[in-house]
């Protein structure tokens, strides 16, 4: 059994490192996930819901300038494997071109795990319950 997702865009696991600039500030965090509207961002201090921040994220291709706003964060972590802290971003201003290197990075990395993912898929759809 699969569970659909109400988002707009695709994402993908990438993590790519990422620099923050939070009241003139740098810091380092890591993607968790990533599509093209926005991202879950690792890092030591998440900010609250609504604040804006500059962000620059490493992408293999070039660095990517955006500015951003928290849609939510995960400011207490019992566990970082499982629930890492964090905030989830929207993108408010990227370019096209930018926006495009996310989205074919996306795209490829679905592609290329989706085989992965159809048989875990198959598997746990043949699994059953005595």
């Amino acid at each position: 059994m699969t569970f659909a997702e109400n988002r707009v865009h695709p994402r993908a696991s990438l993590t790519w490192s990422v620099s923050l600039e939070i009241e003139g500030k740098i810091t380092e965090g890591v993607t968790k996930d990533i599509s093209e509207g926005g991202a879950y961002v690792c890092c030591a201090t998440p900010l609250g819901p609504k604040a804006e921040f500059c962000m620059i994220i490493n992408s293999p291709d070039k660095e990517i300038n955006v500015k951003a706003e928290v849609v939510w964060a995960n400011t207490y972590s019992l566990n970082e494997k499982i629930t890492p802290m964090g905030m989830g971003v929207r993108f408010m201003d990227i370019t096209g071109e930018d926006r495009g290197i996310i989205a074919k990075a996306v795209a490829e990395h679905l592609a290329k795990n989706k085989d992965t993912e159809d048989l875990q898929t198959s598997m746990l759809d043949t699994l059953e319950i005595e």
